[in-house]
């Protein structure tokens, strides 16, 4: 018998992807050594096997094959853009392996060789959608980077914006590493046409100069925010709270959200990382992937893709957002949708919050464009 479980970590740390991939890894470190501290999983010690693909979809699946083939893991977690996520799919399915996969991401994909706990768009671009139509205003400009997330999200947010008398007043996309010209631009654009909100999916190292040039222009928050499915709080730390308040992001977890979980994960994250690490709802999406793995792994006994992706279906975990469970339709996540808005000190206050776990829906069969509000309340 092994005396440990070995699994595969392919979270950049470096490249265009360092910045929410590195929170990522630092998610995925803190649960690994919480599990191991308290004994592992059937008293054997979960052993993570890490490359940095440095944001490269070439370099994940050459280490998707190297540790599939020459390290022997079957187990791999990783990935953000959903490039990487499909270079390495191929690996997956043909040599049997399984990706856990932590990122919001555009929906409209299964793969029995994946379980995705990130945020399907029923659990966060709806929410994020509907709270913008009925609270700030229906013309809406659309600015992305250019790749397949932001330009499906799009799509999407055209028609749910559409269908409920919106209008899109402009869609543009910049480069994955934009420069200074192109995002001046944009921002000018946004300047002249005045819609009463924008959605980003700028990401990357785009973002920080996106939101300086916003406010730079002098375009204010209060007056005309621009939402995201992105933007966290360690970006805010490194944009500059100034930059960011009044604008409005859509996730699962907020450092706000104040539950006894939450809470041990801050303290976690904080004794780890250096007091001055903010978590976000990366790290914690990335933190609580662990923790169903671990779940599963306990239920299946052994770490044969198959048998415990079988296993996952129905798996929960007592995560700082509140509860998540593994879909055993989808292989998608149940998770608790919310909406913050940044205030002065580069923390969300939360202004909407599902009252109960969204069943995740990536191929939107059965949705509706109330985001959810009949299963929600608005906190006071």
């Amino acid at each position: 018998m092994k005396d440990e479980w070995r699994i595969g970590i392919l979270f950049s740390r470096s490249g265009v992807a360092e910045e929410t991939e590195s929170e990522y890894f630092r998610g995925t470190v803190l649960a690994i050594e919480e599990i191991n501290a308290a004994g592992g999983v059937l008293g054997r010690p979960i052993v993570p096997v890490c490359y940095d693909p440095r944001s490269d979809s070439a370099e994940y699946r050459r280490y998707a094959d190297k540790l599939l083939v020459d390290d022997g893991v079957s187990v791999i977690f990783g990935c953000l853009l959903s490039a990487s996520r499909k270079a390495i799919l191929g690996s997956l399915e043909r040599r049997n392996g399984l990706l856990w996969y932590p990122a919001n991401y555009e929906g409209f994909e299964y793969s029995p060789n994946v379980i995705y706990t990130g945020a399907a768009p029923n659990q966060s671009t709806m929410q994020l959608a509907g709270y913008i139509i009925s609270h700030v205003g229906k013309d809406i400009t659309l600015v992305g980077s250019d790749y397949v997330f932001p330009r499906e999200t799009n799509r999407l947010l055209r028609c749910l914006i559409e269908s409920a008398g919106g209008r899109i007043v402009d869609e543009t996309y910049v480069p994955i590493v934009p420069d200074e010209i192109v995002l001046r631009r944009v921002v000018d654009g946004i300047k002249r046409d005045r819609p009463a909100a924008v959605v980003s999916t700028i990401i990357g190292c785009g973002t920080r100069p996106f939101y300086r040039f916003y406010r730079d222009a002098g375009l204010d928050p209060r007056e005309l925010p621009v939402g995201s499915l992105s933007l966290a709080e360690n970006q805010v730390s490194k944009i500059g709270p100034e930059y960011c308040s009044g604008h409005i992001t859509s996730a699962t977890y907020f450092a706000s959200v104040d539950t006894s979980s939450s809470r041990r994960f801050q303290e976690g994250f904080a004794r780890r990382f250096g007091r001055d690490s903010m978590p976000s709802y990366n790290s914690e999406s990335a933190y609580n992937q662990i923790y169903l793995f671990s779940a599963a792994l306990e239920r299946a006994g052994v770490d044969d893709p198959q048998k415990l992706a079988a296993a996952a279906a129905g798996v929960e975990f007592d995560a700082p957002q509140g509860r998540v469970i593994v879909d055993a339709d989808n292989n998608h996540t149940w998770l608790n949708s919310r909406i913050g808005i940044l205030n002065d000190r580069g923390q969300f206050d939360l202004v909407w919050e599902a009252l109960h776990p969204v069943k995740p829906d990536p191929y939107l069969i059965s949705h509706s464009f109330d985001y959810g509000a009949q299963h929600a309340r608005m906190p006071d």
